[in-house]
This record gives structure tokens, sequence and C-alpha cells, in this order.
């Protein structure tokens, strides 16, 4: 069996999974992120190697249930882009800053108005956002350049962990993929550096780990963990492709929805090649996976909006789907943007002063009106993410958003295909997936792909939200030049 984790934003969790695809039940344990002003969003390295030990420990208290399996290995995956500065020892240099910091939003805005960003694009096809770690480096480097002469290691969440398991200094091609690398090659493009005015920081960006690589978990860590030292830790991929590969995508032009705290969109491609989009969005990731690559269009919010209204209208969660019974299809007139990150949106376009809407509203709006009308925006964002990629197969979908029946309906209509759910811990099925393919002892994917089960897209909410998408689209590019004068 292996202990596969995922350290996600401000949750990790961690279960065993078998080589025959059972799994235990997941342990959670929550991390701290610090808001602060000026948009600045920060985690503490200490604080989440601590939930690390937390899960795993709990985790491997179900070992019984999966009988005899030895415990072959730690995969790690989890949130992905930030910017987590280590010293030669791995202690965190300062706090690190997370995805949803938004304190390089004039950096980009400078990079935007003399082509930078373009310029990057063409090289990379890598869209970058104010929590992307090339803005966050040029930020540090004008405001504060202590904190990056005291850096050994400028890398991510998950390779930051493993420096504190392993000693390892290292990183998967996954995360390194953005911002600076030519992910045909495998290695950073210095022009690219040259063009963020990074060049000089290259001694911080470790090569990435070739395919395969497995680091061994020092003597300390492994007492703290309760596992054997030496026990081989996988590192990778982060979470977006590591949900893409758990879902099953395994086939050129097939897709994969993440509908979780962030909603990611992404199509496997068997070249490197970006989206067709008229901004400087998305991402193309390295995979572990000889000639697959991951075009990926990762919105900065997905269930975290729905998250932020039920809290205000003092709904709990798991009212969602009764909530949605009781509005129709279209909200009786209510509409919205679905744009609530304090950092604005990364795709599939990008804008930093991008921000959130409701619409239509009046007396008789009620509760479920706002909800369902939040609910189809960000299932309108999932098919703008989705056209752009250009999808031409099977699209699955994962995270806590496909588990609302209700939630789940919507999406198939705006999407107008039926959808693949699967409702189990995709994204540590995936790093497994690769753990044991870097043990030399790779899993059938046949036997062992998760478990999906198909939400119908209706003929008749297909039509009625092509309508509602086409509304969308012209209300967010009246809305885009509204912005653009900020």
């Amino acid at each position: 069996m292996i202990v596969g984790v995922d350290i996600g934003t401000s949750v990790t969790k961690a279960q065993l999974i078998s080589r025959d695809g059972r799994t235990t039940p997941a342990h959670e344990a929550r991390s701290t992120v610090y808001t602060l002003p000026g948009h600045r969003v920060e985690q503490d390295l200490d604080d989440v190697v601590g939930t690390v030990e937390t899960v795993v420990r709990a985790a491997l208290a179900d070992a019984a249930q999966l009988g005899d399996e030895p415990v072959e290995a730690l995969a790690l995956t989890g949130q992905g882009d930030g910017l987590w500065l280590r010293d030669a020892s791995g202690a965190s240099v300062g706090r690190a800053l997370s995805w949803m910091d938004g304190r390089a939003a004039d950096r980009l805005d400078r990079w935007t108005a003399d082509g930078t960003l373009h310029a990057l694009h063409r090289r990379t096809g890598v869209g970058l956002f104010p929590g992307s770690a090339a803005p966050l480096l040029a930020h540090l480097a004008e405001h504060e350049p202590e904190r990056l002469a005291a850096a050994e290691t400028a890398g991510y969440c998950v390779d930051a962990v493993v420096q504190r398991l392993t000693g390892a200094v290292t990183v998967d091609v996954s995360d390194a993929s953005q911002p600076f690398l030519d992910v045909a090659t495998r290695t950073y493009d210095e022009t690219a550096l040259e063009l963020c005015g990074l060049s000089a920081h290259r001694r911080l960006l470790p090569d990435p780990a070739p395919p395969g690589t497995l680091h061994r978990l020092l003597p300390d860590a492994a007492r703290r963990l309760g596992l054997p030292a030496g026990l081989p830790v996988s590192a990778g991929p982060f979470d977006i492709p590591a949900c893409a590969f758990g879902s099953g995508v395994a086939e050129p032009g097939e897709g994969n929805l993440i509908i979780g705290t962030t909603l990611a969109a992404q199509v496997l491609d068997t070249e490197p090649r970006p989206a067709l989009a008229e901004d400087p969005a998305g991402m193309v990731l390295a995979t572990p996976y000889e000639g697959r690559f991951l075009r990926v269009m990762p919105a900065m919010i997905g269930t975290a909006g729905l998250d932020w209204l039920l809290k205000l209208l003092d709904v709990k969660i798991e009212a969602l789907d009764a909530l949605l019974v009781q509005s129709p299809p279209g909200a009786a007139g209510v509409t919205a943007l679905p744009f609530l990150s304090t950092s604005g949106e990364r795709a599939p376009f990008v804008d930093p002063r991008a921000r959130g809407r409701l619409d239509g509203l009046s007396p008789l709006a009620g509760r479920a009106d706002l909800v369902r009308a939040l609910c189809e925006a960000v299932a309108y964002s999932a098919r703008h993410c989705m056209e752009t990629l250009g999808v031409t197969r099977t699209v699955t979908a994962c995270g806590g958003g496909a588990r609302s029946g209700e939630w789940a309906r919507i999406f198939a209509g705006v999407l107008g295909g039926d959808l693949e759910v699967c409702d189990d811990a995709v994204g540590i099925r995936g790093a497994a997936h690769v753990a044991w393919r870097s043990l030399g002892t790779p899993v059938d994917p046949g036997a062992w792909r998760a478990r999906l089960r198909t939400v119908t897209a209706e003929r008749g909410l297909i039509d009625h939200y092509a309508e509602g998408y086409a509304a969308y689209r012209q209300t967010l590019e009246t809305a885009r030049e509204g912005w653009s004068t900020r």
C-alpha cells in the first residue's frame, strides 16, 4: 500500500491506497492561512509540515483495513504556484507566499503594459497572475531583496515539505513548468528569466527531478510520521495534474474539471502547445509520462466563492442541493459573475481587477436564487475555460462541488455533455499512481482507475444554458471594459 498525502491550501488530507485501488477513509488537518493587509496571503511552513505529520499518523492507524500489504512509499501532492523560500537547512525564509497572494499585482500591470506577459506566453505557454512565482520573485527583488539574499531555494509547497522530510532540494517538473520552464526539454528557459528581470536569481531554482525520482525519509522525519526511515518518497505532480491522472485521463483530448476551492479545467495533449486564447492565460505542464502534456486553465475561484455566499446567507453547505432545487434554471432572472478573489482572475483571462457581482436582484429574489445564480456562473466559467482549451473527448469532474448532485447537473447542462464524476480523493490516487510507476511496479490503469458515475446532460438544460452562456459572455465582456478603466 501507499500513504497518499494531498497538501491543500487550508486542509491537508491523507489516506492509504492499495494496489487493487481500495482506500481507507481520508483524514484531515487544517493549516493556517494568514490573510493580511495589502492583499497578502501567507502560510507557515512549520505549520504545514505539522499537518502532514498529523494526517499520516492518523491514516496509518487504518492499515488493518487493507490487510497485510506493507507500506511501499509515501506519495505527496498538493497546492502549486506561490513562493516558498527556504535556506540551506530547509527552514522557511519568512512565511511562504500563497498562490492567492496579490501583492505583486502592480508588477503584473507593468508586465502587461510593456508586453512582457505576451512575450513570456509565446515562449513557455504560461500565463502569469499575481500569485505565481515570477511576479512574486520580482516583487521581493524590488521591495525585500534581503529575503532573496538569505534564501538558497525558491520553490513550491510540495518540494518545501519534501526537503523537510528527506533533505532533498528538488522540484517536480509540473511545479517547475510554471513559470520559467521549456516543458519540451524540461529545462529552464533562460530568456524567460531574462524577460522577467530575474536572471540574477536563477541560482534559487532547483533543476526539475527526472521522471521516476524517489527520495528517502530521514530518520527523524520518519519517527514523527510513524514510518520506517529510508522509505521511498514520491514528490508530485502537484494537485491539478494529479487530479487529472487520478480521474483516469489517459488519452489526448480528454478533459478534467476540478470543482474545488479553485476551478481548474485541463486537457491532455501529445504536444506542449498552449491554449488558443486571446489573453496570455493558462499554463502548459510537463507530466511524469513521456509524450504527455496538460493544457490547463485554472480559474482562481470555484467552491470558495460559494462558501463565501453561503456564509453571508447563514446557510450550511449541506443545504446546497435543496436550495438549488428551490430555484429554477436561470435563477429567476438573477445572474452573477464569479470572480470573487482579491487577486482577480487568471483563467481563461488575466485581470487582477476582476471582481464578482450579482445582477437582476429584486424583492422577489430569495436565497436560493442567489445561490443558484452563482453556481451557474461558476459553470459558465468552466465552459469558457474548456472551450479555450479545446476539449474534444470525455470530461471527468472531481472535487467537492462535483459531489453535489444538483450542481453537477448544472455543469453537465452548461458544458453540453455527460460528466463522468469521481467522488474519491483523485489527487491522492494520481500521486500514488506515479509513485508505483517510480517504484518500477506500475499498477494496471484499467483495473485501477477511479470509480466514476455518469451525470447526464439533459436536453432542456443544454438548450437553456446555451442562451445563458451567451449572455454571460456578453456581460463579462462589458465588465472587462469597466475594469480596464480603474
